[in-house]
């Protein structure tokens, strides 16, 4: 019986594959007039996508960014046609007009679905709409200047925690502050997103659920083929008869995830029981919990629980909120962060000039939501790390149905004619160039390939206004933009902020090691052949000069 199932899972999945792919062969289709760089070295197996995918594939990136006027053809695995697209106009009718035919590809939604639950990240349509009509208000200003006590501390423990590991040395010492960052972003989401400490920083403590969380994004990248064959897998037997089909398969890093998602998901429930037993039990309860019910899911599940009978949410899509914060939250911005420490620490009259904003507003204190927000150079500083070095730079689409994709500005057909819109078939898989439409020089200028703050603090060009970029953020697609924009980018935001102020306690120099950003789905910092994150620099006490 079992031969006979996985006979007929082989055989669906071979003509699937025959069907979907090599049809594009013999298959002439209005993509093939659109220009884009030729199959050179490339395999004809993996195309233009080993590229996409490669750590070191920033010249490529570059390439298509530089050459080629908002849109690009681009040859997938097995001769399969992409386009890669970075034209304002297109953009928005990718992210925003036509955004239910631009759905997220089928490896993302059925792998975050079945790493993560029925989260944001694993719907489509109806239910996805549905999930963030509840979730939308929690995310708000409002809740986000109430959780502002939270941050403050969790930024003191940082400091203190730095300041230990200075403590003895009479001069800066070499520290890697990606770990750093990396373990105070897991507790910023723990305790203002869920309402649990997973790290006092101070000290350590063993945590299986924050080691599960840690260990998810590095194994996700080792999978990352496999993911994308999980759309032509057929869904057969129920979900207990699939989780044994899972746990005979003979590959160690399948394992290894099936390993961190039941940790996970164990703990999360875990977690999210308890808090329905503290809201049920009233006021007075909650506010023993961590986070004393400020946290983001406290205010979730407040939410849900007074929603009508329509909205409300089953537990199961709850608890698959809280997995896809973690991990959708805490890579994307400590890696941001990362990468603004690179860039101050390179450039010291940056750092001087942050630092003395910071001081001059906190008086040594802790600054309030919104004095916090209303720092020009900090805001600078922060939009244009954004801008030039988005953690996730490109995001994949596919086509639900035939549709027409308008241009903002005409490109000339490898025919010689002149295009103005472009017909894109069923299943044409379509990439966001996000770092590209950052980085474009026909929008942000000559300079948009530096790293300048000051940008930000005059009216932006005439060039970027105009250009209705349809990013939720400041002209940006780094947050992307309509229905499936990042959520939580008002949280990433305040985060940023509170971890660069307490930081301007203490000085940053470039280490002497070689550091590598490898390109990936969340881009991340990396030392010589080394595989691991990492971020070294050399940190000291800031002393003014008052007090030399």
């Amino acid at each position: 019986m079992f031969a006979l199932l996985l006979q007929g899972v082989a055989i669906s999945l071979a003509t699937w594959l025959l069907w979907k792919y090599f049809r594009q062969i013999v298959v002439k289709s209005p993509l093939d007039n659109v220009p884009g760089p030729a199959i050179c070295n490339e395999s004809y197996l993996y195309g233009h996508l080993q590229h996409l995918v490669d750590s070191n594939g920033w010249d490529f990136i570059h390439n298509l960014t530089e050459s080629y006027n908002g849109i690009v053809k681009l040859q997938g695995p097995l001769g399969h046609r992409m386009l890669y697209v970075f034209d304002p106009v297109a953009m928005h009718n990718i992210v925003v007009k036509d955004q239910y035919i631009y759905e997220e590809t089928g490896f993302f939604i059925k792998s975050f679905r079945l790493l993560l639950g029925p989260g944001l990240l694993g719907t489509l349509g109806e239910h996805h709409r549905k999930q963030r009509k509840m979730l939308n208000p929690v995310f708000s200003t409002t809740h986000m200047r109430r959780m502002n006590s939270i941050f403050n501390d969790i930024g003191h423990k940082l400091q203190t925690a730095i300041e230990q590991q200075l403590k003895g040395h009479e001069g800066p010492v070499e520290l890697d502050m990606h770990s750093w960052i990396s373990r105070t972003a897991l507790e910023l989401i723990g305790q203002a997103g869920l309402g649990y400490s997973f790290d006092p920083l101070v000290e350590a403590k063993p945590d299986e659920f924050a080691s599960a969380i840690k260990e998810f994004q590095p194994t996700m990248v080792e999978l990352s083929i496999l993911r994308r064959i999980l759309p032509y897998l057929p869904e057969y037997g129920s979900a207990t008869f699939r989780r044994k089909l899972m746990e005979m398969i003979p590959n160690a890093r399948v394992q290894k995830m099936k390993s961190i998602v039941d940790t996970i998901h164990r703990r999360s429930v875990e977690i999210f029981e308890e808090k329905k037993r503290a809201l049920e039990q009233g006021d007075k309860a909650v506010t023993h919990q961590v986070g004393e019910g400020k946290d983001i899911m406290s205010i979730l599940l407040k939410a849900n629980m007074a929603a009508s009978e329509e909205d409300r949410l089953p537990d199961e899509e709850l608890i698959g909120q809280m997995s896809t914060f973690i991990m959708a939250g805490m890579d994307t911005t400590s890696n941001a962060l990362v990468a603004t420490l690179d860039l101050l620490a390179k450039n010291p009259d940056v750092q001087d000039k942050l630092r003395d904003e910071i001081l001059e507003a906190s008086k040594g204190g802790d600054l309030e939501y919104d004095a916090l927000f209303s720092l020009p150079y900090l805001d600078a500083v922060c939009r244009e790390t954004l801008r030039l070095q988005p953690t996730i730079g490109m995001m994949f689409k596919e086509t639900r149905q035939d549709v027409v994709l308008p241009l903002g500005q005409p490109i000339r057909g490898r025919d010689g004619s002149l295009i103005h819109e472009i017909p894109v078939p069923k299943d044409t898989t379509v990439i966001i160039g996000i770092r590209s439409s950052n980085q474009n020089k026909a929008i942000w200028g000559e300079d948009a390939l530096e790293w300048k703050p000051e940008r930000w603090l005059s009216p932006l060009p005439a060039t970027v206004t105009e250009a209705k970029i349809p990013g939720i953020y400041s002209h940006l697609m780094t947050f992307l933009g309509g229905g499936r924009a990042c959520i939580g980018f008002k949280f990433s935001q305040h985060e940023m902020k509170i971890v660069l102020a307490v930081l301007t306690k203490f000085t940053l120099a470039p280490s002497e090691k070689p550091i590598f950003w490898n390109m990936s789905g969340v881009r991340y910092p990396t030392v010589g052949k080394s595989k691991e994150p990492q971020m070294p620099l050399v940190v000291g006490l800031y002393k003014p000069a008052s007090a030399n």
